[in-house]
């Protein structure tokens, strides 16, 4: 697959320009995870600032999921058999993880950030193996998806799940233990190497000592405890004192504002526009130091940084369209979004288990840094993995339901879907609707469409007029697009 240089040249003011169809589900392909033939058809003339507002305050809007009945269990509450317990706790772990897939369906922007932000603070959960500790963990992730960042810092700092993961449950004031803080900078903050020092980390250790208190019975979140804190002076970035956890947050984001800014944005500008943005022949960093310059102006409140990309002329820009590839949950997650198939607890479970063949495990990214996205998802083992798993959810969605691909077909190519008379028309949209720009070339085109004619090819119907969508093979016509369609090129991005 072609690798995509960002030549982006489009600035940060407002894109005032009525949406299309293509921009309008680069919109919802970007801040959610796509959208229905409605969603997108509905979107079509709207100002993208009048739309953008409405995604940015539904997001801001929308509370947390429910606690679990067993979001405050300890081992307490589990067989005293491990294996039992074990059970237990898997299945706990499949209702989470079936609950939290069904957020992300929702087409929000909360949930799409809360997924982004679960790979930038990692945790991994088969290291902490807490289902409790996932709860609260992921609460937190939400509740601070687009709230100000220098709480969301504070914040997931606490959660049982990253003091387990990073160790900081184990960080003794007489004996301090450094992940966590060297982690703190070099990936949550700051960025590798980026103004902070090997004796900023040993400082900083110390302060962030004394979340130790595990409790006696496992799986107790864990607390603080004034005795296993290092209470002697410190120096941290410059500024000396008997500082604490409090007083770390404080002395990071007041001495490297300007550091944390450009790390964050940096970060999200590659996330949601463009996986280039340090070897480009555009104005990338331009746009990336304005964010950082709003977000600063802001006191780290996400929500107004989001708003100026997302509303800009740079965010809407061609080059910006179809050139990142798809992950995992990407791609199941937008097939079902834009044809509107009909799914339960065991389709998402069928995405689930797919995306952990192919590398993107619910709840636990590949290491401390996370998942590094893009080309990473189509190595030669992953594609053949895209493709098989791809045709395997439109293999299901036709077993389950054939009348639903006929809807489909008929929605995605408009108000004359039912009676038109060209399977070139039909072919055509369907096309456009599943990939970002439609097909390369021509040829391409062409070849999708002789998929399409196939249950016809030797009849009438083409030649005389009479075909359309309400034929009766009408619906296995889109079904073999379908599976002709996943195995492109076009699919894998968005």
């Amino acid at each position: 697959m072609e690798y995509f240089v960002n030549c982006n040249t489009s600035p940060i003011d407002v894109y005032n320009i009525p949406l299309d169809k293509v921009k309008a589900a680069h919109l919802y392909r970007r801040l959610g995870f796509s959208a229905s033939v409605q969603t997108i058809d509905a979107a079509i003339g709207a100002n993208a600032g009048t739309l953008v507002d409405n995604l940015i305050n539904q997001a801001i809007g929308t509370p947390p999921l429910p606690p679990p009945a067993w979001a405050d269990w300890t081992d307490a509450n589990y067989p005293a058999d491990d294996d039992a317990a074990n059970a237990v706790r898997n299945s706990q772990r499949e209702e989470w993880s079936l609950a939290y897939t069904n957020a992300l369906l929702d087409n929000n922007l909360r949930d799409r950030l809360s997924f982004f932000w679960s790979n930038h603070f990692v945790t991994e959960i088969g290291v902490y193996n807490c289902t409790s500790f996932l709860y609260y963990y992921i609460n937190c992730l939400q509740r601070n998806a687009i709230g100000n960042f220098r709480t969301f810092v504070s914040e997931v700092g606490l959660t049982s799940a990253m003091l387990f993961y990073l160790d900081g449950a184990y960080n003794n004031g007489d004996n301090p233990n450094e992940n966590y803080g060297r982690e703190l900078y070099e990936l949550f903050t700051l960025g590798e190497g980026n103004n902070y020092t090997e004796q900023d980390i040993i400082e900083t250790a110390r302060a962030l000592s004394g979340y130790v208190e595990r409790g006696e019975i496992g799986c107790t979140q864990v607390t603080f405890d004034a005795t296993k804190h290092d209470a002697g002076s410190k120096t941290i970035l410059g500024q000396t004192g008997n500082w604490g956890y409090d007083d770390v947050i404080n002395i990071l984001f007041q001495q490297r504002s300007g550091e944390i800014a450009e790390f964050i944005c940096r970060k999200l500008y590659e996330f949601f526009v463009h996986p280039d943005s340090r070897d480009a022949t555009g104005n990338a960093q331009d746009i990336i130091n304005t964010m950082a310059n709003t977000f600063v102006a802001n006191n780290f409140e996400l929500a107004p940084v989001l708003s100026q990309l997302f509303k800009s002329q740079h965010f809407f820009d061609d080059t910006t369209v179809g050139v990142i590839i798809k992950s995992p949950f990407d791609m199941y997650l937008n097939l079902i979004k834009e044809t509107g198939f009909a799914y339960d607890d065991s389709a998402l479970g069928r995405v689930i288990d797919s995306c952990n063949l192919l590398s993107q495990e619910l709840f636990s990214p590949v290491d401390v840094a996370g998942w590094q996205r893009d080309r990473t998802w189509i190595n030669t083992n992953f594609m053949i993995g895209r493709w098989l798993t791809s045709e395997m959810f439109v293999e299901q969605f036709w077993s389950n339901n054939q009348e639903q691909f006929r809807t489909f077909g008929i929605a995605a190519a408009g108000p004359n879907g039912a009676t038109t008379n060209d399977p070139e028309e039909v072919t055509r949209a369907i096309v456009d609707k599943l990939t970002p720009k439609g097909l390369l070339t021509a040829v391409d085109y062409g070849a999708a469409i002789s998929v399409f004619r196939e249950p016809y090819e030797s009849d009438m119907v083409y030649q005389n007029g009479s075909w359309n969508m309400m034929l009766p093979n009408a619906d296995s016509q889109v079904y073999l697009l379908l599976l002709h369609l996943v195995r492109q090129p076009e699919f894998q991005l968005k």
